[in-house]
Order: C-alpha cells, then sequence, then structure tokens
C-alpha cells in the first residue's frame, strides 16, 4: 500500500501484486473492519451485506454487518444488498479508501454502498 500511495503521489501508481491484494482484502474484513468498528463509535450496522468479486483472479467475499459484528464468507454467500466487483488490487485499495466506487463495478444498492465508510471508516 505504501509503494502504491508514493507512486500515486507522483502520479504513476502501479497495480498492487494480485495475490498480495486478494489476501488484504480478506485480511481487511477478518481484522481491519472490526478493529476500526471498534475504535470508534459508529452506527450499529442492520444487516447490510455487501458482496466483492475479484475479476482477475477466484476471491470472493461476502461480508455482512450486524450491528457490532462484521462476518465474511468466502464465495457467493447469501443475497448482497450491493456487488462491487473488480481487479483485486482496485478492490483493496476502495476498501483502504485509496479509490473511489466508480473504478468498480457496482451492481445494486447504492445507499448501501454509500454507508459503507460509515460503517468502516478509513483510518
Amino acid at each position: 500500500m505504501h509503494r502504491w500511495d508514493a507512486e500515486h503521489a507522483l502520479g504513476a501508481a502501479r497495480p498492487l501484486a494480485t495475490e498480495l491484494a486478494a489476501a488484504a482484502v480478506a485480511q481487511n474484513f477478518e481484522e481491519m473492519a472490526p478493529a476500526r468498528r471498534a475504535r470508534r463509535q459508529l452506527p450499529p450496522a442492520v444487516g447490510e451485506r455487501f458482496r466483492f468479486r475479484q475479476t482477475d483472479g477466484d476471491g470472493d467475499w461476502a461480508v455482512h454487518f450486524d450491528g457490532a459484528e462484521v462476518r465474511l464468507t468466502e464465495g457467493e454467500g447469501p443475497g448482497a444488498d450491493v456487488e462491487l466487483a473488480g481487479t483485486a488490487s482496485d478492490l483493496v485499495l476502495f476498501l483502504w479508501h485509496r479509490v473511489p466506487a466508480d473504478r468498480l463495478d457496482v451492481t445494486g444498492d447504492r445507499g448501501v454502498l454509500d454507508r459503507y465508510f460509515a460503517l468502516v471508516p478509513p483510518l
């Protein structure tokens, strides 16, 4: 991520390595999202369901926010309110608030997507 930030500041950011980025997507929901939610008093989640689908590999993550809980299921999982599809690099860059959602293929409820960073605020 730091390499990407430095390159982005110079106007020449290359994508993150696919395998590393895919692992970072999973880590985001297993560790970072719960930690970010625990650090602040945030509005409770009301059952929002997100799906993040990797277009340059097999990654497929279903994330369910319920109260203070963040549940990750790898694979399609039950119906999502909103789905984001893109390269593993673009998915993790979105999750780390580096690129906007319009860089991804978004289907479903944009209102739920707009709520993502209220549920998981950037650092």
